[in-house]
């Protein structure tokens, strides 16, 4: 099977398993289910008539009150067009370069540097010890490298790797010119986790944002990038004019001021993780280490029926995200969202009739 390279495609996946009557629960997008703020629909009505005029091309209110929000300088932020944007605007700046992917990682990363002929060395986590950085293998590395790409929180794991192990390569990097471009799309779900401060001290870190996960605007395509003036600079000089459109631009200071959106999040997110784990435990399923809204899911019993689980799950109405093009999982793991408390006592209940089956 083609398996394809993102989740959220429900209505491909039911085309390749030859089920399109079947009706499930998406489970393979990482997006919460807690869905858009409630006055985001009647915002996006009254700013409708900022698509009659072409955007200020420089952004200027909405980078000003992000970069506000962010306490950085205006110069060090650069709206995008989502994080792929991000990725692909950072893999251009160290074109034909050689750069260094920590895998399992979100696949634009090696996509971006493939387009721009960057010669890309992977570096492999693992489930064995909760997908820890190889950090003696990395700072080796680090000298022969102009750019590392990392992932904070990870996906597809969800773990957050320690401040401490990104300082010292950041510390290092300094010393051998090399960057570290670290994704923090799920960074929201986990905010005293945010990387911005150590942007004061170390000019060869270079940050991206998207905006689509917490907020759950995935057609909106919303990001940001945080680095240094003269990075900012440069980048912008790459960015196709008018990348981001009017309406996406108004929006976002409203929804980083969304506060008391982003803790009923929290209270969610902790109340179902503490759940999941708990089940994971009780039934002997491997459970990532996870700090976010989606974690990797495998049948400690039956390690290598990864594929018939996903079936099961299936026809049992729960898709599930494949990690076939993950490298260093390569089908291994399951990786599934955390939805709503009525949709994941669902999936605990068909996982535990998969076990029942034992």
């Amino acid at each position: 099977m083609k398996w394809p390279e993102h989740g959220g495609q429900p209505d491909l996946m039911k085309k390749l398993l030859q089920a399109e009557e079947q009706e499930v629960l998406d489970f393979s997008a990482n997006l919460n289910p807690l869905g858009p703020p409630e006055w985001l629909q009647g915002e996006l009505e009254e700013q409708w008539e900022k698509l009659l005029c072409y955007p200020d091309p420089n952004y200027t209110f909405s980078t000003s009150a992000l970069a506000w929000m962010e306490r950085i300088h205006d110069e060090e932020m650069l709206l995008t067009n989502g994080g792929a944007e991000a990725i692909f605007l950072a893999a251009k700046y160290f074109e034909g370069k050689r750069a260094g992917i920590v895998h399992p990682a979100f696949s634009e990363y090696e996509r971006a540097c493939r387009h721009y002929h960057l010669q890309v060395t992977d570096f492999l986590t693992s489930p064995v010890d909760d997908f820890r950085l190889p950090m003696n293998q990395l700072l080796e590395a680090l000298p022969d490298l102009d750019v590392f790409f990392l992932c904070r929180p990870n996906n597809p794991t969800g773990v957050v790797i320690p401040k401490a192990e990104i300082k010292m390569l950041l510390a290092q990097g300094l010393h051998n010119h090399t960057f570290l471009v670290i994704d923090e799309a799920f960074v929201d779900f986990v905010p005293s986790e945010s990387l911005t401060p150590l942007l004061k001290e170390f000019p060869n870190l270079i940050l991206l944002r998207s905006l689509t996960k917490m907020y759950t605007i995935p057609g909106l395509r919303l990001g940001y990038m945080m680095a240094s003036e003269a990075v900012i600079n440069e980048m912008k000089s790459f960015q196709v004019p008018w990348s981001v459109n009017a309406l996406a631009s108004a929006i976002a200071p409203l929804l980083l001021r969304d506060r008391e959106f982003v803790e009923q999040t929290f209270r969610w997110l902790d109340g179902q993780t503490w759940k999941l784990r708990n089940f994971a435990e009780r039934y002997d399923f491997y459970l990532s280490n996870t700090s976010v809204n989606f974690y990797l899911l495998k049948d400690n019993r039956s390690p290598d029926k990864t594929e018939t689980l996903f079936t099961f799950l299936y026809q049992n109405g729960i898709l599930a995200r494949h990690t076939h093009n993950f490298k260093g999982l390569d089908g291994s793991h399951l990786r599934l969202a955390i939805r709503s408390e009525e949709e994941n006592d669902k999936l605990l209940a068909i996982l535990k009739k998969w076990r029942e089956r034992d």
